[in-house]
Protein backbone atom coordinates (compact mmCIF):
# COMPACT_ATOMS: atom_id res chain seq x y z
CA UNK A 1 0.00 0.00 0.00
CA UNK A 2 2.76 2.82 0.80
CA UNK A 3 4.78 1.60 -2.29
CA UNK A 4 1.79 2.37 -4.59
CA UNK A 5 1.34 5.96 -3.20
CA UNK A 6 4.63 7.56 -4.36
CA UNK A 7 3.99 5.67 -8.02
CA UNK A 8 0.72 7.09 -8.32
CA UNK A 9 2.04 10.48 -7.28
CA UNK A 10 4.53 10.15 -10.18
CA UNK A 11 2.16 9.15 -12.84
CA UNK A 12 -0.44 11.94 -11.77
CA UNK A 13 2.46 14.71 -12.11
CA UNK A 14 3.65 13.37 -15.20
CA UNK A 15 0.39 12.97 -16.97
CA UNK A 16 -0.10 16.99 -17.49
CA UNK A 17 3.65 17.58 -18.89
CA UNK A 18 2.84 14.93 -21.99
CA UNK A 19 -0.59 17.17 -22.91
CA UNK A 20 1.48 20.71 -23.18
CA UNK A 21 4.40 18.95 -25.32
CA UNK A 22 1.93 17.47 -27.99
CA UNK A 23 0.25 20.87 -28.55
CA UNK A 24 3.69 22.32 -28.85
CA UNK A 25 4.07 19.76 -31.34
CA UNK A 26 1.56 20.95 -33.46
CA UNK A 27 1.88 24.69 -32.90
CA UNK A 28 3.42 26.92 -35.65
CA UNK A 29 7.10 26.92 -35.56
CA UNK A 30 9.15 30.23 -34.38
CA UNK A 31 12.60 30.83 -36.43
CA UNK A 32 15.01 33.31 -35.48
CA UNK A 33 16.20 35.48 -38.79
CA UNK A 34 19.82 37.16 -38.20
CA UNK A 35 20.35 39.65 -41.61
CA UNK A 36 24.06 39.41 -42.02
CA UNK A 37 23.12 41.03 -45.77
CA UNK A 38 23.71 44.30 -46.55
CA UNK A 39 19.94 45.41 -47.75
CA UNK A 40 17.01 45.66 -44.79
CA UNK A 41 14.50 42.84 -45.74
CA UNK A 42 11.55 43.95 -46.16
CA UNK A 43 9.18 40.75 -46.76
CA UNK A 44 9.24 36.87 -46.11
CA UNK A 45 7.32 33.87 -47.23
CA UNK A 46 7.03 30.81 -45.82
CA UNK A 47 6.33 27.29 -47.47
CA UNK A 48 6.33 23.68 -46.67
CA UNK A 49 9.14 22.15 -48.43
CA UNK A 50 9.15 21.53 -51.60
CA UNK A 51 5.69 23.12 -52.24
CA UNK A 52 5.13 27.06 -54.07
CA UNK A 53 2.63 27.56 -51.45
CA UNK A 54 4.42 30.66 -50.04
CA UNK A 55 2.46 32.85 -47.42
CA UNK A 56 3.29 35.76 -46.17
CA UNK A 57 5.04 36.43 -42.35
CA UNK A 58 4.40 39.43 -40.20
CA UNK A 59 7.71 41.48 -40.44
CA UNK A 60 8.35 44.64 -39.67
CA UNK A 61 11.58 45.80 -41.98
CA UNK A 62 14.70 44.15 -40.81
CA UNK A 63 17.89 46.27 -40.95
CA UNK A 64 20.82 44.67 -42.51
CA UNK A 65 24.41 44.12 -40.73
CA UNK A 66 23.63 42.21 -38.45
CA UNK A 67 19.49 43.08 -37.94
CA UNK A 68 17.33 40.20 -36.02
CA UNK A 69 14.21 38.96 -35.06
CA UNK A 70 12.17 35.72 -34.50
CA UNK A 71 8.79 35.25 -36.67
CA UNK A 72 6.34 32.44 -36.44
CA UNK A 73 5.87 30.71 -39.16
CA UNK A 74 2.30 29.82 -40.58
CA UNK A 75 1.85 26.36 -40.12
CA UNK A 76 3.51 23.19 -38.08
CA UNK A 77 6.07 21.57 -39.41
CA UNK A 78 9.68 21.39 -39.51
CA UNK A 79 11.25 21.92 -42.88
CA UNK A 80 10.38 25.04 -44.66
CA UNK A 81 11.43 26.83 -48.01
CA UNK A 82 11.35 30.97 -47.16
CA UNK A 83 11.64 33.76 -49.71
CA UNK A 84 13.25 36.59 -48.51
CA UNK A 85 12.61 40.16 -50.40
CA UNK A 86 14.96 42.96 -49.66
CA UNK A 87 15.07 46.49 -49.78
CA UNK A 88 16.66 46.95 -53.22
CA UNK A 89 13.79 44.25 -54.34
CA UNK A 90 16.63 41.58 -54.61
CA UNK A 91 14.42 38.21 -53.84
CA UNK A 92 16.30 35.18 -52.28
CA UNK A 93 15.27 31.25 -51.51
CA UNK A 94 16.80 29.57 -48.67
CA UNK A 95 15.42 25.91 -49.39
CA UNK A 96 14.46 23.13 -46.87
CA UNK A 97 15.51 25.11 -43.50
CA UNK A 98 14.90 22.67 -40.97
CA UNK A 99 13.13 24.69 -37.97
CA UNK A 100 12.95 21.63 -35.87
CA UNK A 101 17.02 21.07 -35.84
CA UNK A 102 18.27 24.76 -35.43
CA UNK A 103 16.58 27.70 -34.57
CA UNK A 104 18.22 30.73 -36.17
CA UNK A 105 19.06 31.15 -40.18
CA UNK A 106 21.69 33.38 -40.71
CA UNK A 107 20.94 35.05 -44.27
CA UNK A 108 24.23 35.74 -46.07
CA UNK A 109 25.05 38.67 -48.48
CA UNK A 110 23.76 38.43 -52.09
CA UNK A 111 26.22 38.43 -54.55
CA UNK A 112 26.62 41.18 -56.24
Amino acid sequence: MYLIRPFLMIALTLVPLAVPMRAAADAAPYLGLLNRAHDSITAVAAAPAGTDAFAPVAIDPLPGGGGGTTVQLGVPGCRFDLRLTFRTGHRAVYQGVDVCRGDTLVIAPLPR
